[in-house]
């Protein structure tokens, strides 16, 4: 296995017990919203107006996949089982996955990883299929079939406040932690199983890479993409109204007025 891949999901994995210790909507008290016009979903203050950030855009970019993001500070709601499998096979079968599987082939074919599928653009396709194969179905694991069994939800529930690296622990972490139908926090079975099942399937299409240190390699890459991308739809909000003039995602009361 190579240091590279398994750099950022060990990191997670050193402060993932403390992250499972907090529940996915608090934060320490130095990380409350500045304005006094925004209350978070746990605390309420006399003469305060409690507002909405608008809702999360489907696409970052206008490109990548961003369906399963929710607001954090809105009252929760469970999904349906339907609503699992909708977010899980929209995710699985956009277009952007096809551009990530075409970039993680690209290095493939710069290491040879899989030997027998061989160069050229023959061996770059069967690289591009397999690559895909694995996002698709870690998607399909993870945030449908899996969550279904389990009673989780699948879906990111964006904080929005605090600082820059309290907000990158909190987004990063959550592929350790996640909710419950019922409401509740707990371990994200769903992402651990689920990325373990999709790894263990992935050995029926990948001969050279079925020993254990292979599977655990690919594990780990899969739990470290969807932490690194939980990260980008934590800030792309901000991002998008600070560069490209975006609404406000933590608006006051003031600019919600007609």
């Amino acid at each position: 296995m190579t240091s590279t891949h398994l750099s950022l999901p060990v990191f997670l994995l050193a402060f993932a017990f403390a992250a499972m210790g907090q529940d996915a909507n608090l934060a320490p008290a130095a990380d409350l919203p500045a304005n006094p016009s925004i209350t978070r979903p746990d605390v309420t203050q006399p003469g305060q107006t409690e507002t909405q950030p608008p809702p999360p855009d489907k696409r970052i970019f206008g490109v990548l996949p961003n369906y399963r993001t929710a607001n954090a500070s809105a009252v929760y709601t469970p999904i349906t089982p339907k609503q699992k499998l909708t977010i899980a096979a929209k995710d699985s079968f956009d277009y952007p996955l096809l551009g990530l599987s075409a970039a993680l082939a690209g290095i493939g074919q710069l290491t040879n990883s899989n030997p027998s599928f061989g160069q050229g653009a023959a061996g770059y396709g069967r690289r591009v299929g397999v690559e895909y194969g694995d996002q698709a179905i870690g998607n399909m694991m993870t945030e449908g079939f899996y969550p279904i069994l389990l009673h989780e939800d699948p879906r990111y529930f964006r904080r929005g406040y605090g600082s820059v690296l309290s907000r990158t622990w909190y987004a990063a972490t959550r592929v350790f932690v996640t909710k419950t139908d019922a409401g509740g926090t707990r371990f994200n079975f769903s992402e651990i199983l689920g990325n373990a099942t999709g790894t263990a399937i992935s050995n029926a299409y990948t001969p050279d890479q079925r020993t254990v240190g292979d599977n655990v390699e690919t594990w780990w890459m899969q739990i470290g993409i969807d932490s690194a991308s939980q990260v980008l739809k934590e800030f792309w909000p901000d991002i998008k109204h600070k560069f490209f003039h975006g609404p406000n995602p933590n608006p006051t009361a003031a600019e919600l007025r007609p």
